[in-house]
């Protein structure tokens, strides 16, 4: 089994790959089909893919791990290139979502689509809120409750363009994939909150040996009292690779690899966990 990352703010080392406001990541998984977690914004995926010689044909399903444009913007390239697909997600990934900048203008960034024309380019929603197998030793979390005090997620976000609420994400979802070392965890953003959902997959699973972490962790976009928190709890998990990377942000990044020295990297275009011992 093989993770790649795809698309990502930073690039690694790999000649001719792009950065961009997004993620992506290949799950390789030998004897099965591929499976694609998340799309990016859409300007970098197939280009990094072709740089990188994965052969996007052998996706068997994509993810869409929340309705954001950075993580789904890619899906209708994909569709055009590789043609029908299924495409999982949670019921609330069409929900219509804006952000705000400093000046009080808001913005969109929810998907740019419609259901009807995701359908219309060759996709097969199968949507659901929770915890559920989708190949053998893959899950996905569904719909996470939040249940951590501290974890209090980006109060920058917004759902509803009449009378617009806070926007708490309720759609975000991340992968779990059992191997013989541990759980490998795929967060997209991860806006329910690392703790919670760590805390979610765990009582799903009935298993407590996470060997890795790779993705978004949204600590950039929560204050600080949630990141001292949050790495005082990563403590106690025993985690071995922590892959972070995309809304992490460069001073939670660089905090997490002050704490978690031997464990930490980049999860930057290019990187690669490849697991020999699945489930």
């Amino acid at each position: 089994m093989r993770i790649t990352v795809l698309c990502d703010n930073s690039v690694g080392p790999i000649s001719g790959t792009l950065g961009e406001h997004g993620f992506s990541a290949l799950v390789e998984r030998e004897g099965g089909e591929s499976i694609l977690f998340d799309t990016g914004q859409g300007h970098t995926l197939l280009h990094n893919a072709d740089r990188m010689n994965k052969d996007l044909t052998m996706v068997g399903s994509v993810v869409i791990s929340h309705g954001h444009f950075d993580h789904s913007g890619g899906l209708v390239p994909l569709l055009q290139r590789i043609g029908s697909r299924t495409v999982l997600a949670h019921p609330g990934v069409f929900t219509e979502r804006f952000a705000r900048r400093d000046s009080g203008e808001s913005y969109p960034v929810g998907l740019k689509l419609s259901r009807d024309d995701y359908e219309a380019c060759g996709a097969k929603f199968d949507l659901s809120a929770e915890y559920r197998q989708i190949a053998g030793g893959v899950f996905l979390t569904g719909e996470v409750p939040r249940l951590t005090p501290y974890e209090k997620g980006d109060q920058g976000l917004f759902c509803g363009s009449t009378n617009p609420v806070i926007d708490a994400t309720p759609d975000d979802q991340s992968m779990v994939i059992e191997t013989q070392k541990g759980l490998v965890i795929l967060l997209g953003c991860c806006h329910a909150g690392l703790i919670n959902t760590l805390e979610w997959i765990i009582q799903k699973s009935g298993r407590r040996d996470i060997y890795g972490i790779i993705g978004g962790t949204h600590l950039g976009f929560c204050d600080q009292n949630q990141l001292e928190m949050t790495i005082k709890a990563i403590k106690g998990y025993g985690i071995r690779k922590l892959a972070v990377s995309h809304c992490t942000g460069f001073a939670a990044a660089a905090r997490l690899s002050r704490e978690f020295a031997r464990q930490f990297q980049s999860a930057m275009v290019g990187f690669t966990l490849e697991i020999n011992e699945t489930l």
